[in-house]
Protein backbone atom coordinates (compact mmCIF):
# COMPACT_ATOMS: atom_id res chain seq x y z
CA UNK A 1 0.00 0.00 0.00
CA UNK A 2 1.49 3.73 -0.85
CA UNK A 3 2.41 5.88 1.49
CA UNK A 4 0.13 9.09 1.85
CA UNK A 5 2.58 11.85 1.11
CA UNK A 6 0.13 15.19 0.68
CA UNK A 7 -1.68 16.61 3.50
CA UNK A 8 -4.08 19.43 3.99
CA UNK A 9 -4.55 20.89 7.52
CA UNK A 10 -6.08 23.98 8.12
CA UNK A 11 -4.71 25.65 11.75
CA UNK A 12 -5.16 28.48 13.70
CA UNK A 13 -1.96 30.31 14.23
CA UNK A 14 -0.45 30.28 17.73
CA UNK A 15 2.14 32.82 19.50
CA UNK A 16 5.30 32.16 21.43
CA UNK A 17 6.78 35.64 23.06
CA UNK A 18 6.70 37.30 20.23
CA UNK A 19 6.69 34.99 17.60
CA UNK A 20 3.78 33.35 15.64
CA UNK A 21 3.42 29.62 14.67
CA UNK A 22 2.16 26.81 13.26
CA UNK A 23 2.06 23.51 15.80
CA UNK A 24 2.23 20.44 13.20
CA UNK A 25 -0.16 17.78 13.86
CA UNK A 26 0.75 14.87 15.90
CA UNK A 27 0.08 12.40 13.28
CA UNK A 28 2.72 14.24 10.83
CA UNK A 29 5.21 13.63 13.21
CA UNK A 30 6.82 10.87 11.90
CA UNK A 31 6.87 12.44 8.57
CA UNK A 32 8.67 15.58 9.26
CA UNK A 33 11.54 14.29 11.03
CA UNK A 34 14.71 16.77 10.86
CA UNK A 35 16.50 16.82 7.68
CA UNK A 36 12.81 15.80 5.73
CA UNK A 37 12.55 18.80 2.76
CA UNK A 38 9.00 19.93 2.61
CA UNK A 39 7.40 22.41 0.54
CA UNK A 40 4.31 24.50 2.55
CA UNK A 41 1.73 26.84 1.17
CA UNK A 42 0.10 29.18 2.85
CA UNK A 43 -3.02 30.64 2.04
CA UNK A 44 -4.65 33.32 4.24
CA UNK A 45 -8.26 32.58 5.28
CA UNK A 46 -9.00 35.05 7.63
CA UNK A 47 -7.13 37.27 10.21
CA UNK A 48 -8.09 39.12 13.03
CA UNK A 49 -6.41 42.25 14.83
CA UNK A 50 -5.32 41.45 18.19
Amino acid sequence: MPTQNKFTITKKIAKHGSQAVIIVPTLLQDKLCPGTLAEITIEILETTNL
